[in-house]
């Protein structure tokens, strides 16, 4: 058995290497090479047909032979490969090969089975370029059409080609046109025969406009093929104008001796107008049809090296729109796209037309001014931006208002190359976030060190993440009536192997910010259910663990599923859970945010209303949100002793509470004090140092042996 799998390996490898030498040397060979199935679907093509084709890459470009062919020659190919006898080693015919760019060359095709097995339909092709050899014999047909029988043959063959021909004299006089020539010049042939070649085919520079001299003059001083320059344009009799591609060859008698030259042309004008579009849909954003990043960053590296010429300077605007996601997420994808697209009108108004706008992605623009005389500049601009945002956007039978947050970097105070430009002011676009939004910044040294530390973090917290350097801790909630435990909180640290224990001051920020504040969301509510579970079944006492949540959690489409899921996979009763939402993520979202918590409701989760007395609830919408606690924000607690006004909002939420039915706690209790004032207003339950530090896992299981009762 050992001796046979060596035998295996050592034939892998050795059919390994002739499959790597096979392809070398096709791919060294000069002849196209292309290996399809019974059904003309392309397995493998090698480097010299791609490169007659004009394409770039190294896996096979053709999905199937009817992208090689031409349409008509592709029906006679099928057609001769699938006739008895037919399709055996040597079968050749010539065709119209299709390139890239949708022009065609002559080559022989040569095909043969692949295999011992011919029943297996595998087949080579091998693809020979005549398309010389074809010019040579349209130059050749012409110099015989002194005899009678070539002649009507050149005629024949001249008259049904799908290419114009064009001949000459030795003194470049018009000898021959055919119909396609004709319709083309604008020029019959009886008018033009004798006429100079350069009042019979005007060709122009397309950029320039300037008269190009066609090539056969040279080809015959030359006595070879010659071609147009790219950009070509014929102009026609009438002012018609063609892009074409042309090729000149030499006319030689029977001597050898050159009598004129022989033109094959053909209008290029779809293929280019296609080409073209193609390359401006490379370079722009299709949305609103603005350039993109990457025509951006050849634009701005053009003005920093003109600048550094000049001695000038440069700005770069980075645009991000303020709170986009929730047109998105309330009115649809498809009214977000209609606001882009008026964002993009609008900015474009700001600016004058040497200016670039850009769509960097998403919400996000770049606006690059490529000459500024003082920094203060870019200021007025990003002003300017700003009142013109103040205005509505109409959309979609809307009136949407939004605001931009404006970064703003300058060459070369910020910095020398295009990228050091375009970080710093996304830098400074998310300090304009950071403190408020809607508004502008320049960047500042100070600020690349507060984002390399917020890159740190943010990598940092990846690493957490994946290797599981996040603890909880669980901070007890007493019943003021009774001294009981009734519940805890669950609280993360970070465990981080450099720093050691972080608190979430100190990361959670940067996790929203950076969406990881999903996937650590996530693991909070797993562990916390898991000990819960685990309390149970080591016959503790175990209570609700409350788990805050934050907006980008509560917003994710299968939050509810993961929850479901959680539940299940721990084998933890709903009861036991308690979700904490701030106020201000309940108010924000409106009738969206009940049918989640109605969903939240109905697999017996606990929810609880954060922070509540900080924010700005609806006390109509607040009566119809089916939670069961409100949590006293610590900041109207801290100084209740002293401060009878802020007893009596303490004391109003408490009997707010009560009439709605919900259990009101007080966070931040840490005098007697405190306890003594919350317990005469009858508040239900206190939680804070007073009572407890956040405590481990460990140290909270002696606890919870004296406890109210579960749910």
């Amino acid at each position: 058995t050992h001796a046979f799998q060596e035998w295996l390996s050592d034939r892998g490898a050795a059919i390994a290497l002739s499959t790597s030498r096979y392809r070398a040397i096709s791919d060294a060979s000069p002849l196209g090479n292309v290996v399809t199935d019974a059904d003309g679907r392309c397995h493998y093509t090698n480097a010299a047909i791609r490169d007659l084709c004009g394409y770039s890459g190294t896996e096979p470009y053709l999905p199937h032979l009817r992208d090689l062919f031409h349409p008509e020659d592709f029906a006679l190919f099928m057609k001769l490969t699938r006739l008895p006898g037919q399709g055996v080693d040597g079968s050749a015919m010539e065709a119209r090969i299709l390139r890239a760019d949708g022009s065609t060359f002559w080559a022989r095709v040569h095909t043969c089975e692949l295999g011992e097995d011919q029943a297996s339909g595998e087949r080579l092709l091998v693809i020979e370029d005549i398309s010389a050899r074809k010019l040579r014999e349209a130059s050749l047909v012409l110099s015989h059409v002194s005899l009678t029988a070539e002649k009507e043959r050149a005629q024949v063959t001249l008259d049904s080609i799908g290419d114009a021909v064009l001949a000459t004299d030795r003194s470049e006089n018009i000898t021959f046109l055919n119909p396609v020539a004709e319709r083309m010049t604008g020029w019959s042939l009886h008018r033009a025969v004798g006429q100079p070649l350069a009042e019979v085919l005007t060709i122009v520079d397309g950029e320039s406009r300037q008269s190009i001299s066609n090539p056969a003059k040279r080809a015959m001083e030359e006595n070879r093929t010659l071609a147009l320059v790219a950009n070509s344009i014929l102009v026609r009799r009438d002012g018609h104008e063609y892009f074409v591609e042309d090729s000149a060859a030499p006319i030689h008698d029977r001597d050898g001796h050159v009598t004129g030259a022989v033109m094959v042309f053909h209008d290029v004008s779809q293929s280019r107008a296609i080409s073209l579009r193609m390359a401006h849909l490379a370079q722009h954003d299709l949305l609103t049809d603005l350039p993109n990043r990457a025509l951006l960053t050849e634009r701005l590296q053009q003005a920093i090296g003109l600048a550094h010429r000049n001695d000038r300077r440069l700005a770069v605007l980075y645009l991000d729109v303020d709170h986009f996601k929730h047109v998105n997420d309330s009115l649809g994808h498809l009214v977000g796209d209609d606001l882009l697209i008026s964002i993009a009108e609008r900015l474009k108004s700001c600016v004058r037309v040497t200016d670039t706008v850009c769509r960097q992605g998403g919400d996000e623009f770049v606006i690059l001014l490529s000459e500024v005389d003082d920094i203060q500049d870019a200021e007025l601009v990003a002003q300017k931006i700003g009142t013109a945002f103040q205005i509505t956007h109409p959309v979609s039978g809307h009136d949407l208002h939004v605001s931009l947050s404006i970064g703003i970097s300058v060459y070369p105070d910020d910095g020398v190359t295009a990228e050091d430009i375009m970080r710093n002011a996304d830098i400074a676009m998310y300090q304009v976030k950071a403190t408020g939004r809607d508004g502008h910044k320049f960047f500042e040294s100070e600020m690349s060190i507060r984002a390399m530390h917020r890159l740190r973090i943010e990598g940092n917290l990846r690493r957490a993440l994946r290797q599981g350097e996040f603890l909880l801790f669980y901070q007890p909630k007493i019943d003021l009536q009774t001294g009981l435990i009734t519940g805890s909180e669950a609280l993360i640290r970070w465990s981080d192997p450099m720093l050691g224990i972080l608190y979430p001051s100190q990361f959670i920020q940067i996790a929203e910010q950076s969406g990881l504040i999903v996937g650590i969301g996530r693991w909070v509510i797993k562990e916390a259910c898991r000990q819960t579970r685990a309390w149970l079944d080591n016959g503790l006492n175990a209570l609700p663990v409350s788990v805050n949540i934050s907006a980008l959690e509560f917003r994710h489409p299968a939050f509810t599923r993961e929850i479901r899921k959680v539940l299940d996979e721990t084998a933890l009763p709903a009861g036991y859970l308690e979700l904490e939402l701030t106020e201000s993520i309940l108010m924000r979202e409106g009738e969206p945010n009940v049918a989640v918590l109605e969903e939240l409701k109905a697999l017996g989760v606990r929810l609880a209303i954060d922070d509540f007395g900080t924010g700005y609830s609806s006390l109509s919408y607040l009566k119809r949100l089916p939670v069961d606690t409100l949590k006293l924000d610590q900041s109207l607690i801290r100084d209740i002793v002293t401060n009878p006004d802020s007893m009596h909002v303490v004391g109003a939420v408490i009997d707010l509470g009560r009439k709605l039915h919900h259990r009101v706690v007080a966070e931040g209790v840490e005098t007697s004090a405190q306890v003594d004032l919350l317990r005469a207003r009858q508040c239900d339950e206190g939680q804070g140092y007073h009572f407890s530090h956040p405590l481990s896992s460990a140290a909270m299981a002696p606890l919870l042996t004296v406890t109210r009762t579960h749910p």
